[in-house]
């Protein structure tokens, strides 16, 4: 009887102090809640395409909250003008060239339709390295890394894939714009389909609800603002900017919904989300790269600076904003970091940019930044300064005229819109910025030779596109 009476009594002071833990809100399984990730990618949005970017053609109120409630990073940039390269960055935490997916198999841009060429296998992917945390992966949209089954979503990372492979201007009469879920192409030819962003939006909001009790992470590249222009039939004329911004404002109530999704799962405040574009604007008379110079395909500017929002209640400062050196490349080290996870044995471009987001540093995170246009160093930042280096060829690039290039120095800080040149005013800056680029070509390459860093992108000998099967 007195053993009895001491082991109730030791389970009646376990549980009253399981209750006093309970009530100081220390519960073990929420102190180790793994945070959930939703990424938002967008295809040619501009810089101030957007209300917390100083749009003023656009309304976009759930952005603007989101911004209100986040962090606006004002200089975070995407590794490349164009669509291909600039999804392996963000993929892979890499300079494209890193993982030689700068141009594709005949040295053009981006990827097309039954290429032989896509992200290698073999590199470990942000949703990888998350997938080995426990998460819940998908991505959602926009793939353009490759359209071989080694290639695609589920072969990097991602337990589900619902969207288009490629870019929405390509359909062709041998490989129609397929809307793929998973490997299987279940519709043919969707390229002017004006519900494709309601549809992303759907399967998104399913996402979050059918895995609120685990963590999950969401990678929604967007078709829009990509041309051909379609937005949903609701959203046309309601904006000051044409078609495009209609498609912009379509983006922002996507945007809504996945904030009331996230509220109506119970997991608001333990998702980070991201918000950008992988380029700039690609417009001449719709869409704004403002106060930037330049538009997508150019290494100024406007081509690769894009607007980013990040939001975390309780843990990113509310209605912050941070002018540190960031990039799509800082999203495999840093999601990593927070999810207990580990970046690989490969070496990776990306910093973990955690003590940014958070408000404990205002610290660049990187020495210098490279900006490629396809195969070609073409300028490097450090600081505010930023240099265009003089070019290794003659070769034509989009966007670029042929011949050298003279140095040409600008203060982003003083001069965002770079007008002055200021490289024989600053011979010790140049000289350092110069040092920064020969390393960047002996690592990354050069238009004239390859880097010793590169690594090899994936190759099969026959294509695989993905085809309606009738």
């Amino acid at each position: 009887m007195r053993c009895l009476a001491k082991l109730w009594a030791m389970r009646i002071i376990s549980l009253l102090s399981l209750g006093a833990t309970l009530t100081l809100g220390q519960a073990p399984v929420e102190a180790e809640a793994k945070p959930n990730f939703i990424v938002v990618f967008c295809d040619d949005l501009g810089y101030s395409d957007i209300g917390p970017f100083g749009s003023k053609k656009n309304k976009t109120p759930h952005l603007d909250r989101m911004a209100r409630e986040g962090m606006r990073l004002t200089d975070f940039y995407s590794t490349c003008p164009v669509c291909t390269p600039s999804r392996a960055s963000l993929m892979t935490g890499c300079y494209p060239r890193r993982v030689n997916m700068h141009v594709d198999e005949k040295n053009l841009c981006v990827l097309f339709p039954a290429a032989r060429k896509g992200l290698n296998p073999s590199e470990e992917t942000v949703a990888e390295v998350l997938k080995k945390q426990g998460y819940a992966t998908m991505c959602i949209g926009k793939w353009h890394l490759g359209d071989h089954p080694d290639f695609m979503p589920t072969s990097q990372g991602f337990d589900h894939y619902y969207g288009i492979p490629y870019s929405n201007d390509m359909n062709r009469k041998t490989v129609p714009l397929p809307l793929v879920r998973d490997l299987t192409a279940i519709e043919d030819s969707v390229q002017r389909d004006t519900t494709i962003t309601a549809r992303y939006t759907e399967e998104a909001v399913k996402f979050i609800k059918s895995n609120r009790k685990r963590p999950f992470f969401l990678y929604l590249p967007h078709t829009a603002v990509h041309l051909p222009l379609v937005p949903g039939e609701r959203f046309k004329g309601t904006s000051k900017d044409g078609p495009y911004g209609d498609w912009v404002q379509e983006i922002d109530w996507s945007m809504g919904k996945l904030f009331d999704a996230l509220k109506e799962s119970g997991v608001d405040e333990n998702t980070l989300v991201l918000f950008t574009s992988d380029n700039g604007s690609a417009r001449e008379k719709q869409g704004s790269n403002l106060p930037l110079r330049g538009r997508k395909g150019r290494t100024d500017e406007g081509g690769m600076r894009v607007p980013c929002v990040v939001r975390w209640p309780g843990k990113i400062p509310a209605g912050s904003s941070s002018d540190a050196l960031t990039s799509t490349l800082d999203l495999l080290p840093t999601l990593a970091h927070l999810s207990g996870g580990a970046t690989g044995d490969h070496v990776i471009d990306g910093k973990n940019i955690w003590p940014i987001l958070s408000g404990q540093s205002k610290a660049d995170p990187r020495e210098a930044f490279f900006y490629y246009q396809m195969d070609q160093l073409q300028a490097v930042r450090s600081g505010d300064w930023k240099l265009f280096v003089p070019l290794k060829s003659k070769k034509r690039n989009w966007g670029k005229p042929e011949g050298e290039q003279p140095l040409k120095l600008f203060n982003l800080a003083k001069d965002i819109h770079e007008d002055h040149n200021v490289a024989s005013q600053n011979p010790d800056v140049v000289q350092k910025l110069l040092a920064h680029a020969e390393a960047a070509r002996a690592d990354l390459g050069d238009v004239d030779r390859e880097g010793k860093g590169q690594r090899k992108a994936g190759w099969v000998d026959a294509p695989s596109p993905r085809l309606l099967k009738k």
